[in-house]
């Protein structure tokens, strides 16, 4: 079978929402055709802008970096869970996810192992302020996660953790689990409606950027069995 590949990344330009504090995107032409034959662009952004994978270092000192990583952590077979009637910031703990432990676990054994997808649908409010309220993962469930052998934990939302916008000291609690584990995060997914049912496997590779924290990256997603050879 031909393989249908599902794009889960949102599209970078001037209105991509940051997390608060992160530099913003730009992208600007250099070169043009008109004046120079070709076209040329430069861009100035943040290792954790759009759609992007935080890895170890982000907040383990001794962590991996992006380019340390094999390209297989960022293969894996996916589970999503269905939490779309999570309202603003609700936590998802593991009484939410508890239901799917064995097939977490199941998937966990195949070849390229198991990532974890939190399917709240908050991508619906990217470039609004809701954005910022989203649902968020426990410290129990993510820990619990990790004991199962994810490999990593994704969500179509700004972070794992809460958001805070009241100047109040943020709790990394998440992340610090799940990268001090050597594992990963994706932030910022979006169409995980599209891969809710069947077996699909999910591609989050980054930018091979040398001694950093995370990455942008184009994720994406396809049927298991597929031909990739013929898309």
């Amino acid at each position: 079978m031909v393989a249908t590949f599902v794009d889960l990344s949102h599209i970078l330009d001037e209105t991509v929402q940051v997390y608060p504090g992160d530099p913003p995107f730009s992208c600007c032409p250099v070169l043009t055709i008109q004046k120079d034959g070709l076209n040329v662009h430069t861009m100035s952004m943040g290792t954790h802008t759009g759609t992007h994978v935080d890895t170890p270092f982000h907040f383990i000192e001794d962590g991996a970096r992006t380019d340390d990583m094999p390209l297989s952590a960022f293969i894996g077979n996916a589970v999503v869970i269905d939490l779309t009637e999570k309202k603003p910031k609700d936590t998802v703990t593991w009484t939410d996810i508890s239901p799917h432990s064995d097939v977490i676990s199941r998937k966990a054994s195949l070849e390229n192992g198991v990532f974890v997808l939190l399917h709240t649908e908050w991508s619906k409010y990217w470039q609004t302020d809701m954005y910022f309220e989203h649902p968020f993962l426990t410290r129990d469930a993510a820990q619990r996660l990790v004991d199962l052998g994810v490999k990593l934990i994704g969500i179509d939302a700004l972070s794992p953790d809460e958001t805070r916008l009241d100047g109040s000291t943020p709790d990394f609690g998440v992340h610090e689990i799940v990268l001090g584990a050597g594992a990963v995060l994706a932030e910022n997914l979006r169409n995980l409606n599209a891969i809710q049912t069947g077996d699909w496997l999910v591609s989050v590779v980054p930018l091979k950027l040398k001694g950093c924290d995370g990455s942008p990256v184009r994720a994406l997603a396809w049927r298991v069995g597929d031909n990739l050879s013929q898309a």
